[in-house]
């Protein structure tokens, strides 16, 4: 590496929008994020699991192939 071309690496702390602050490395002295692992719905299991129908079962359900037939 060339000597004085590189910024320097330092401890920097990270800010969440939530309130949430931890230390890291990084050339800034201070990073605001909006989200961070605290609030991050997939982190904090609030994430909608929604159950979405495929393309053939909809396709299926739209023709009544799905119908069982009447005897």
């Amino acid at each position: 590496m060339k000597k004085g071309i590189h910024p320097d690496y330092k401890k920097a702390t990270v800010v969440c929008a939530c309130g949430e602050t931890f230390e890291t490395m990084s050339t800034k002295d201070v990073i605001n994020v909006e989200v961070c692992s605290k609030c991050h719905p997939f982190y904090t299991d609030k994430q909608s699991r929604k159950s979405h129908t495929g393309r053939v079962d909809k396709f299926n359900k739209k023709y009544g192939f799905n119908q069982e037939k009447e005897a």
